[in-house]
């Protein structure tokens, strides 16, 4: 079961919709940490669309503005870094509230993000987070972090919200793209390795994505490998997979020279 449906599941009442203003939160942060990790973002649509490519923000303490009232939000928390990306000009969102956020961030734990770059959840299928290929296990803002050991984002954590199609093994798997080196050069060849997550992390080597590296792309074998032109030009280059049904992965900088 989803995390999602679990938490449907055990509050039965109705529950108000609320629409979502962050703006900052000059209080105190929730019992633990309350410096604000540098995480890297992304946000996956339904089929695979890219809402907001990977990028890196400060997933620092905050706060949603809910009706009248308002309601804080621990830092190094999935919904600190949605926060810190909408201000930044990233998608909108929207929560509902199985419990009673206030201005303490430790009764944020039971918000849940039911829409996100106005994509709504339907049915089973809807919004799921990751952290380092792991689905969460609890709430967005929950302040114990994200599965519950008080253990919230680190500096360098992917953080990765995805339209989730639910089955009954959880959600499509999410890729991962290892490369055979980090520097390569001019007119070489790049090895890649291209892996899918569950939800639980585990990971399965994934045939047939694509994988691109400037303009030159690429098929994964039944191992989840491939080799790529480098190009000829010096410099950064990004390179990313994909494959239709599953999530793209964050792309990786190889530096050629």
């Amino acid at each position: 079961m989803s995390r999602r449906s679990a938490c449907a599941s055990s509050f039965a009442a109705a529950v108000a919709v609320l629409t979502v203003a962050v703006s900052a939160h000059a209080g105190a942060a929730a019992k633990g940490s309350s410096a604000a990790p540098l995480v890297q973002s992304m946000i996956v649509g339904s089929g695979g669309t890219v809402l907001s490519p990977a990028r890196t923000v400060s997933a620092g303490a905050t706060s949603v503005r809910v009706g009248g009232g308002s309601c804080a939000v621990a830092a190094g928390t999935p919904l600190s870094m949605l926060a810190a990306l909408r201000r930044a000009g990233g998608p909108p969102f929207a929560l509902r509230d199985y419990g009673r956020c206030n201005s303490s961030a430790r009764n944020s734990g039971q918000l849940f993000v039911y829409s996100l770059g106005g994509e709504r959840n339907r049915g089973q299928d809807g919004w799921e987070y990751k952290v380092d290929g792991v689905s969460g296990t609890t709430g967005a803002a929950d302040p114990s972090g994200p599965m519950g050991d008080g253990r919230r984002l680190r500096s360098g954590s992917q953080v990765l919200w995805f339209w989730c199609v639910a089955f009954a093994g959880g959600c499509q798997r999410t890729l991962h793209l290892a490369l055979g080196a980090s520097v390569a050069s001019r007119g070489g060849s790049l090895s890649v390795t291209v892996t899918g997550y569950d939800n639980e992390g585990r990971a399965a080597p994934v045939a047939g994505a694509i994988v691109t590296l400037g303009t030159d792309f690429a098929q994964t074998s039944t191992v989840g490998q491939a080799s790529l032109l480098v190009p000829s030009v010096s410099g950064s280059y990004a390179v990313s997979a994909r494959k239709s049904g599953l999530v793209g992965s964050f792309p990786e900088t190889i530096v050629v020279r």
